[in-house]
C-alpha cells in the first residue's frame, strides 16, 4: 500500500462514520498476508483461521489505541505475531510437549490446502525445528521479505538481535538439509 493510500485508510479508521468500511478494506488488504504468516507458524488451517480472527478482533477493539507511530501493516503483523506465539505457548502448556517437526510435515502433507513438493516439505520440517521466535524471524525475512527495521517494530526486538537470529536460523536450516543429503 502506498503512503497516500495508507494515510487515507488510517484517517478513515479514525472517523466513526467511515470506520466499518475502512476496517473491511483493511481485512481485505491484509487478511491473506496475515493468514500466510500465521499458517507458517501453526501449520493448521483451522487454527490459523481462529488466530487470524482473533487478530482482527483485537485490531478492531484496539483501533482507538492505534496512534499511527508505525504503518498499519506493521501494527497488524505485531498483533498476529503475538497471537500466534501465544497460541503456540498455550498449546505447549496444554500438551506439555513441542510438536515434533516430523509430525508437522506429516500433517502438512495430508492437508488438502498444501500444494508443495518434497523439497518444500523438508524445508517446512527444518523451519518447524526452529524455536518459535527464531522461526518467526526467519519467516518474516525469508517469506515476507520484511526489512529488519520493520521486523524490529513487529517483534519489539533490536535489529542486531534479529540479524543474529536470522543468521542462526539459516545456519540450522542449512545443517538440516546437509544431514538429509
Amino acid at each position: 500500500m502506498n503512503p497516500t493510500e495508507e494515510l487515507s485508510l488510517v484517517s478513515r479508521l479514525g472517523r466513526p462514520e467511515h470506520q466499518r468500511q475502512a476496517f473491511e478494506e483493511l481485512v481485505r488488504r491484509y487478511g491473506p498476508r496475515l493468514y500466510r504468516q500465521i499458517r507458517r507458524m501453526v501449520y493448521d488451517h483451522d487454527d490459523t483461521n481462529d488466530i487470524l480472527q482473533n487478530t482482527f478482533v483485537k485490531a478492531w477493539s484496539g483501533l482507538d489505541s492505534f496512534r499511527g507511530d508505525s504503518r498499519v501493516g506493521t501494527w497488524l503483523y505485531r498483533i498476529a505475531a503475538n497471537e500466534a506465539l501465544n497460541f503456540l505457548q498455550r498449546r505447549k502448556a496444554t500438551t506439555g510437549i513441542d510438536e515434533a517437526p516430523q509430525a508437522v510435515t506429516a500433517r502438512l502433507a495430508a492437508d488438502p490446502y498444501f500444494d508443495g513438493d518434497e523439497t518444500e516439505l523438508l524445508l517446512q520440517e527444518a523451519v518447524a525445528s526452529l524455536p518459535d521466535k527464531q522461526r518467526m524471524v526467519f519467516q518474516l525475512k525469508y517469506y515476507e521479505e520484511m526489512k529488519y527495521e520493520e521486523m524490529s517494530a513487529v517483534l519489539d526486538t533490536s535489529v542486531g538481535a534479529l540479524k543474529a537470529s536470522y543468521h542462526h536460523a539459516v545456519k540450522k536450516i542449512c545443517d538440516f538439509f546437509d544431514a538429509h543429503d
